[in-house]
């Protein structure tokens, strides 16, 4: 046996992260380090899962999954690992619950189940109100009709578009407000109705 204080490798008590453990070194630090998140892992999975009924198991898949890649390595840090493990063990149940058969959908073709398609009166009806959409935002101040696309088109935050227009925060407030206030008088209004 190594005398661990010729060697220089005295034992800290700390488990040794990236290397082979004992079982009984992993049952330690899984005890020391993972049960006590068990509160935040549940609340996390409660937060997070839509079914509430099967929490408790999630849980228990989750320190599965936890322990058996702590087998192979240590994380560094456990409430990290432990959450993003949680996070991914709900993905992977999301995207296995839109799976759908091909067998289930045989049958639901043989059922003449209508589909969910928009008929060709919704077509209509939607391209009118985009062109009814773009028409009034054709009439819009240009300032007020950049800041209104950037916002409800690009997706940008206000911030951003603050940065991008090298105006003030408060400035594009008031030009999305005007803006979405004159938009909802030409499409919806008195205006739109006078001018089909």
């Amino acid at each position: 046996m190594v005398d661990m204080s010729d060697t220089g490798l005295e034992d800290t008590g700390l488990p040794r992260v990236g290397g082979r453990m004992t079982a009984s070194e992993i049952d330690a630090w899984f005890v020391r380090e993972v049960l006590p998140l068990e509160a935040i892992l549940m609340q996390f999975l409660r937060r997070n899962n839509r079914n509430r009924t099967d929490v408790a198991d999630l849980c228990q898949d989750v320190y599965i999954r936890v322990y058996e890649a702590a087998r192979e390595e240590l994380p560094e840090r456990a409430k990290p690992f432990v959450l993003a493990t949680a996070r991914n063990l709900l993905i992977n149940r999301v995207r296995h619950e839109q799976v759908v058969s091909i067998e289930a959908v045989a049958d639901l073709d043989t059922l003449n189940i209508a589909m969910d398609e928009p008929g060709p009166d919704r077509v209509v009806m939607a391209r009118e109100t985009l062109r009814r959409l773009q028409a009034a935002l054709d009439r819009l101040p240009r300032r007020c009709r950049e800041a209104v696309i950037m916002r409800k088109i690009e997706g940008l935050s206000r911030p951003e578009i603050a940065v991008r227009m090298g105006i003030a925060e408060q400035t594009v407030n008031r030009y999305l407000t005007d803006g979405m206030c004159m938009l909802a008088d030409l499409v919806y209004g008195d205006d739109a109705r006078s001018n089909p």
